[in-house]
């Protein structure tokens, strides 16, 4: 697979073939980034489920500050240090460990300060977001975030997000979410 823009534009990935891994495919990775702005400088991302490590790569290749790949496949995981050696990715941290046990440990050895100003939500098809995903993720967005969604299924809600944008790709919807305004830290009537 390609990275289809930025410093590494056209540069290949490669990944395992695994179960449950379906890279975001080029359309929708370039609507994100239209959507996103193709300069990511000064943000710090999180890649949940990062599986191939498109969305991550990508990201990076648009020059963000930092990338936290969490993958709980060790041969996807092994792939995503392959090819961030590759690559010479700088400022990446791949995890492997279980999403959900990652924010929580994160809770108890990161100072609550740490915000991430984009987070990559790209889960195996049909596994949707727990409940708890969602409280663990809020506390480490930073106000004027975004969240990026990707799945088989129109997202149904939150009480503390909104959606910016949304599209559909075949069996695959996705969405960019943010704060609600009242969510803010208090901030309201700010965009």
């Amino acid at each position: 697979m390609r990275i289809i823009g930025g410093i590494w534009r056209s540069r290949v990935i490669r990944f395992f073939d695994l179960p449950g891994l379906r890279p975001t495919p080029d359309r929708v990775r370039e609507t994100l980034f239209n959507w996103l702005g193709q300069d990511l400088s000064g943000m710090n991302c999180l890649d949940l489920y990062a599986g191939s490590g498109a969305l991550g790569f990508e990201a990076l290749s648009r020059r963000a500050s930092s990338v936290t790949m969490v993958e709980r496949a060790p041969l996807a995981c092994r792939a995503l240090r392959d090819n961030a050696a590759l690559l010479g990715a700088e400022d990446l941290n791949v995890v492997c460990r279980d999403a959900l046990e990652f924010l929580a440990g994160m809770a108890s050895r990161t100072p609550a300060s740490v915000k991430f100003n984009l987070v990559l939500l790209d889960p195996p098809f049909g596994e949707g977001i727990p409940e708890e995903m969602w409280t663990r993720l809020l506390e480490r967005l930073s106000d004027r975030g975004r969240i990026y969604l990707e799945s088989d299924a129109q997202f149904s809600g939150n009480p503390r997000l909104e959606i910016l944008k949304q599209g559909r790709s075949g069996a695959v919807h996705y969405h960019l979410l943010g704060r609600k305004r009242n969510d803010r830290g208090g901030i309201s009537g700010d965009v």
